[in-house]
């Protein structure tokens, strides 16, 4: 064993060294029933992986199945491991790794959007300018008073991110961000 690397409790660390973290986009059809998103999360928790983003809602009501969209990061074999054990959950109906899926549509990714509400406190310039950007970044004004503004903002998640940080010198005071929503082009389902 490499005497720099120690084992940290994560499934990160049985990775081989020249396999490189990816980040995928994971959608996972389930029952939607009391506990069953507690166990997809402990399979992530126990196994020591990360989530980056997660979103659920029931899709299919007539059905009662829920869509959970998962951003998580690891080398192709932790994913792939992730992606199996997933699928052996029992209330699971179907795991799709939507960035494989987008590489072999002939995508370079899945589509994926979020929406943040972002809360902007300021008066005088920081106001003016923290309108006109909005404006730029088509950010809608959902809230206003003299002293703040709340704007809400949909988009890629590079968007997100550049907007919250554009606001922060001009007054940021909160954020709520709803996670990545996210499926493939094209005229087939999950």
């Amino acid at each position: 064993m490499n005497a720099q690397l120690q084992p940290t409790g994560s499934a990160y660390f049985i990775a081989g060294e020249t396999e490189r973290p990816e980040t995928h986009t994971l959608s996972v059809l389930v029952d939607n029933e009391p506990g069953v998103l507690a166990r997809v999360i402990g399979l992530f928790s126990g196994r020591g992986y990360n989530i980056e983003s997660l979103t659920v809602s029931e899709t299919e009501h007539e059905k009662h199945l829920s869509r959970i969209t998962i951003v998580t990061t690891g080398t192709p074999h932790v994913l792939e491991q992730i992606k199996h054990q997933l699928e052996r959950i029992v209330p699971v109906h179907r795991v799709v790794d939507l960035s494989v899926r987008a590489l072999e549509l002939g995508q370079d990714k899945p589509l994926a959007r979020e929406l943040a509400l972002v809360k902007v406190a300021g008066t005088g310039d920081a106001r003016v300018e923290a309108l006109r950007l909005a404006d730029a970044f088509r950010a809608k004004v959902i809230d206003a008073n003299t002293e703040h503004f709340i704007f809400e903002i949909t988009g890629a998640v590079a968007k997100i991110e550049q907007f919250i940080a554009i606001m922060k010198p001009l007054g940021l005071m909160e954020v709520c961000r709803t996670g990545v929503a996210a499926m493939n082009r094209g005229p087939q389902g999950m």
